[in-house]
């Protein structure tokens, strides 16, 4: 089982790039872990760039994406909905369907668990776009128990990614 992780957040001292920082201690036995931190590097998307050749950023984030089983998003909330640069991110794969029907686990990190649900709310509808799995969609609030409630997620995208297998096209939609 392969898993990837995104943070949503380009600040290098992010707390959701902090949360991400964690998961490889909190893995299940026998769980690859990797991380892809070059959204920054993904042009605005425009299909017309595509038919000028191939663009180094967006290959490497398609094949980060078609290389793992399910993946693992930390987003912050930007003005009450997920940060441009993930929406980007999106973009560039909703024509070439490497996110779609994907089991993805979503949450935020946050400093109270009331805040953040705007924008993991408009992650998982622009999840939609692509059939994601979604798994989770609560924000985790930072202190005791934060790790306990990020195992437990990792846990359930893991148990989701095995229940369906990968690309199988099986199973409901997003926001399940």
């Amino acid at each position: 089982m392969r898993l990837l992780g995104v943070c949503g957040s380009l600040q290098a001292r992010s707390a959701n790039r902090q949360l991400l920082d964690s998961v490889a201690t909190l893995l299940p036995e026998g769980v690859l872990w990797a991380r892809f931190d070059d959204l920054a590097a993904l042009p605005h998307f425009n299909p017309d760039l595509e038919a000028e050749g191939p663009l180094p950023a967006v290959e490497a984030w398609r094949a980060a994406l078609r290389e793992c089983d399910a993946v693992l998003i930390a987003c912050p909330e930007y003005g009450h909905s997920l940060p441009g640069v993930l929406k980007n991110a999106i973009d560039w794969v909703i024509g070439s369907g490497e996110l779609e029907r994907k089991v993805v686990a979503i949450t935020a990190a946050t400093v109270a668990p009331e805040r953040g649900r705007r924008g993991l709310a408009a992650l998982a509808g622009t999840l939609g776009a692509v059939s994601a799995r979604v798994v989770g969609g609560e924000p985790l609030a930072r202190g005791p128990g934060r790790d306990d409630a990020l195992r437990a997620l990792l846990d359930a995208l893991v148990a989701r990614a095995m229940e369906s297998g990968p690309g199988d096209g099986e199973g409901p939609s997003a926001a399940d």
